[in-house]
């Protein structure tokens, strides 16, 4: 190869290693961000089964 085909091969696995490392951080960011809303929603009482509204 060429210096010049070298670099463009450089650049493009540069460039898909990026693409995978962004995706992958807003993979775990969606997951934490699930986990955080699951753990406020119960905590805030929208749970199932709410013990004061058993008796309704």
């Amino acid at each position: 190869m060429t210096g010049l085909a070298m670099d463009s091969a450089d650049l493009v696995h540069h460039l898909l290693v990026d693409r995978a490392v962004k995706g992958i951080i807003v993979v775990v960011a969606m997951a934490v961000l699930a986990l955080g809303m699951t753990v406020i929603w119960r905590r805030a009482g929208r749970a199932k089964d709410r013990p004061d509204e058993a008796g309704d």
